[in-house]
């Protein structure tokens, strides 16, 4: 089995997928190996999408590629560099959000995960419940990479609620929070590139030095 560190310490998002199909039963344990995290309350409120059909998946790369032409848009305000991000890396990763946009409807698998609510909530609402689904999401990704799938989270092809709860058929009281394009990659797996602990954190309280 991969070890976990290797896993976690090479999970890069991979956004640039082959069309083949990924198996069903690969699938099925990435859901699986969502739903072991943890929930408030372990009230196990994650609900799951996984959408194939040629049709659906087609509809949601059109919203997604319309949110990400407005995000990458000249009235987006997007920044072409930050200080830890030099302006040849934030562009390499600006060519796969591209690309993914242009592709999303050939990749084989979109993972959308949800939230089940006892009733219909407002979308500000919504929102408090997402410390009750990231883990799991986190969960999903991770297995991902240990069976070798790329995969990476967005939330760009949600960002008109309306029409992504059309697609998706979403009864009032279940919230859509992010869509996990998953696939076999079609560049390669590699360490992340991240701050030093020293960076980032302190012990006991907030402190510059």
């Amino acid at each position: 089995m991969t070890d976990l560190f290797d896993v976690m310490y090479n999970c890069r998002a991979m956004r640039r997928l082959d069309s083949k199909p990924v198996p069903e039963e690969l699938l099925l344990k990435l859901i699986e190996a969502a739903n072991q995290a943890p929930s408030g309350s372990n009230m196990q409120r994650a609900r799951w999408i996984i959408v194939r059909d040629d049709e659906q998946r087609k509809r949601l790369a059109a919203l997604n590629k319309t949110a990400v032409e407005a995000y990458v848009g000249p009235q987006s305000g997007r920044a072409g560099a930050l200080p830890h991000q030099s302006a040849e890396k934030r562009q390499r990763m600006l060519d796969a959000v591209l690309w993914q946009a242009e592709h999303m409807q050939e990749i084989p698998a979109l993972v959308i995960a949800c939230f089940e609510f006892d009733e219909p909530v407002p979308a500000g609402q919504a929102a408090r419940a997402g410390s009750s689904l990231w883990p799991g999401v986190q969960n999903l990704l991770l297995a991902a990479r240990a069976l070798g799938l790329g995969a990476a989270l967005t939330t760009l092809g949600l960002s008109d609620r309306e029409a992504s709860r059309e697609v998706l058929g979403l009864p009032d009281n279940i919230e859509a929070f992010g869509l996990i394009p998953i696939g076999y990659p079609l560049g390669n797996f590699g360490p992340v590139t991240r701050l030093p602990v020293a960076d980032t954190m302190r012990w006991d309280q907030w402190s510059e030095s």
